[in-house]
């Protein structure tokens, strides 16, 4: 899985994601909930880094052209950085 590394594999399989294919069956804004609901500490990092894993491209590129899409929809869902 593209840009994410040995401790958010790990944690996603602690949720039942193990592969490619099952993580691009979840809504990417939904599975970050339950991995900061599991781990608070995990950053706006990680969801960049699902959405980039499920379309196979950089997590920089997503943070680039996707934060304010991102910060809206994490607003709407009461998970907004403060």
């Amino acid at each position: 899985m593209r840009g994410l590394g040995p401790k958010s594999r790990a944690q996603l399989a602690r949720l039942g994601v193990h592969d490619i294919h099952q993580l691009r069956q979840h809504d990417a804004y939904r599975l970050y909930a339950r991995l900061k609901a599991q781990w608070p500490g995990v950053s706006l990092n990680l969801l960049y880094a699902l959405m980039g894993a499920q379309e196979d491209r950089d997590w920089r590129d997503i943070a680039r052209e996707r934060r304010s899409e991102a910060l809206l929809r994490l607003d709407d869902m009461g998970l907004a950085p403060k």
